[in-house]
């Protein structure tokens, strides 16, 4: 694992296999983008915000240079992640404007798009690279109004797997990874590396453990984040051995796939409702939270640990011969309907949220027609519970009903997550019965 390779475009073939011209593509949600390694020249070219003399603000440009004892000059410092985030909104430019049509060549403003980023800063300069790469100045408007990231506290985000904010998920990520170590700090791949690494193992932790210091996972980064970069900063050869490598990778979110069912399901609404209009989100994240989204929904089963640059895109279809369900009158005057007057087509109970066991039979009706998918890293990856009769798109199992998704991600999907995170606290952390993800 180090960056991606991308695969080539799609051929006029695999285009029309995997956009059949009966459904039109009504969203796309790209999670994922994050390169993960600090390793900038940009940090060289910095901007500072200043007082004027007039009382306004203003920004000071300037660069920052290294000092160091030796006379040697500073060789070229490589920006491998932010080429690698431009080159992906690259790509998502040549499938989404240029092949199918979907976003307009030329952006005229924003507003259908949604672009947030964790508080990790890479994150966010991966969501400007990506943007950048979709949209160069030479396709935007003249009057294009910078676009809005969106960002939240680190108490409050989802995008990726928060221990921190969250008390009960640290509680089970903690009895997870001792039933990893417990599993593997004593097998043989963990003997075969440390015979390979377990020298350069610090002197108060000198062996390679699953929790020890450094954690495996720790080492795992390094030596894909060095393995991406010249031999300056490259570790001893043995640490790139092809057989560690793949053992340190096989050992190597229920909040997030709730807001991304939610915007889906608010597509399918009128067209009053604030949200109906995003075509594209795009979400800086980690690679933590690409195999839990995968994980969650079933489909990441025996893949490597996603490379960096890594992105899964979550697609929303329309069938075009569907038809739509009849909007009641609304006879009510409560507070919903005053949001959302004369053409709200849920009532107060029916938001993007709600389970679809509690929804009525009218509300689950709207979400006929409606296929999700997703796609890893340009791969059409399978949920098993859209595999039954009935619960995907014809023939093409990688096409899920929205009503099936939507009740797969129900199922971890807390009503509540500050009340979820705050409940259950010491109670054992695995189930008595095996769930099976994705069904």
């Amino acid at each position: 694992m180090t960056t991606l390779i991308p695969r080539e475009k799609y051929t006029a073939d695999e285009l029309s296999r995997l956009y059949p011209k009966e459904l039109a593509l009504q969203q796309v949600q790209v999670a994922g983008l994050s390169a993960n390694w600090p390793y900038c020249n940009a940090a060289q070219h910095l901007r500072s915000v200043i007082m004027s003399a007039n009382d306004s603000w203003d920004e000071l440009a300037y660069r920052r240079r290294l000092e160091t004892f030796d006379e040697k000059d500073d060789s070229p410092v490589l920006s491998q992640g932010r080429a690698s985030t431009l080159a992906l909104g690259q790509r998502l430019r040549g499938l989404y404007v240029d092949q199918l049509g979907f976003m307009p060549a030329v952006l005229q403003d924003a507003n259908h798009m949604y672009l947030r980023a964790t508080p990790i800063p890479r994150a966010l300069e991966s969501v400007q690279q990506t943007f950048y790469g979709l949209y160069p100045p030479s396709s935007r408007a003249a009057d294009f109004v910078p676009p809005t990231i969106v960002q939240r506290q680190p108490s409050h985000e989802t995008l990726f797997p928060n221990e921190g904010a969250c008390r009960r998920f640290a509680q089970l990520s903690q009895a997870f990874a001792q039933r990893t170590s417990d599993r593997w700090n004593d097998s043989q791949d963990m003997a075969y590396l440390n015979k390979m690494i377990g020298k350069w193992m610090p002197e108060d932790s000198p062996t390679v453990k699953v929790d020890g210091h450094p954690r495996l996972s720790g080492i795992m980064d390094t030596v894909n984040s060095t393995l991406a970069h010249p031999q300056e900063t490259r570790l001893p050869k043995e640490f790139y051995d092809t057989k560690g490598r793949a053992i340190i990778d096989k050992i190597g979110i229920g909040g997030l796939m709730g807001d991304v069912v939610s915007r889906m399901v608010e597509r399918t609404r009128a067209p009053t409702t604030s949200n109906r209009d995003i075509q594209m989100a795009l979400s800086g994240c980690h690679d933590t939270t690409l195999a839990a989204v995968l994980s969650s929904m079933g489909a990441f089963q025996g893949e490597p640990w996603p490379p960096y640059t890594s992105h899964v895109a979550i697609e929303l279809f329309k069938d075009r011969t569907a038809s739509t369900a009849a909007q009641p009158a609304i006879t009510t005057g409560s507070w919903w309907s005053s949001l959302f007057p004369a053409k709200s087509m849920l009532t107060p109970d029916a938001s993007p949220r709600t389970p679809l066991s509690n929804l009525s039979e009218f509300d689950k009706q709207k979400l006929d027609g409606y296929y999700v998918r997703l796609r890893y890293n340009d791969r059409p990856m399978k949920v098993p519970g859209c595999r039954p009769a009935g619960k995907h798109y014809g023939d093409d199992e990688s096409l899920c009903t929205l009503e099936a998704f939507k009740g797969i991600v129900d199922k971890f999907t807390p009503k509540n997550w500050k009340q979820a995170c705050g409940a259950r606290l010491g109670e054992n952390a695995f189930p008595e019965n095996i769930e099976p993800a994705g069904v």
